[in-house]
């Protein structure tokens, strides 16, 4: 009896705001869940804990990530996730000598002595982290070189 008349135009310009509405917030929801960090923390961690050189690949379920000395961080479509690294600091390495002692060689190989090895670990955990396009596997590596000890990540 008090209801405004179905035949009314406000009543169906209101119908069409709310399903529009309601469409968009339904598209805004990611259509895949956000990826874990845990397990590829947990990789790091399992190497760098070593007393021993230790070596692993760790598989990486994102698009991106962002590796720092002491956390790891995923994105993919489904969001962003976190991971503190326990044992760590960790060294990310890109491109040049590290790689080299990460895919392998002896760092008495690649480096003309122990300062050398150890100032490029610096130099490496010193780098601020950006995002990254995510390789499908991480190399973990636990290298020493007299007192020099480093996990080695790239």
């Amino acid at each position: 009896m008090f209801d405004p008349p179905v035949e009314a135009w406000y009543v169906w310009l209101g119908v069409g705001i709310v399903s529009v509405a309601a469409t968009g917030l339904a598209l805004s929801f990611p259509t895949a869940p956000a990826p874990s960090a845990t397990p590829v923390a947990d990789g790091i961690d399992s190497v760098a804990s070593s007393p021993h050189d230790a070596r692993t690949t760790v598989k990486v379920p994102a698009a991106k990530f962002r590796l720092q000395p002491k956390s790891l961080a995923l994105r993919s479509d489904g969001g962003t996730a976190h991971a503190q690294l326990a044992f760590g600091p960790v060294t990310p390495v890109g491109d040049g000598k590290l790689r080299r002692v990460l895919d392998g060689e002896r760092p008495r190989d690649v480096f003309s002595n122990q300062s050398a090895f150890e100032t490029a670990i610096g130099t490496a955990q010193n780098r601020t982290g950006s995002w990254q396009e995510a390789p499908d596997r991480l190399t973990v590596a636990r290298v020493s070189w007299g007192d020099v000890d480093a996990t080695l990540v790239g």
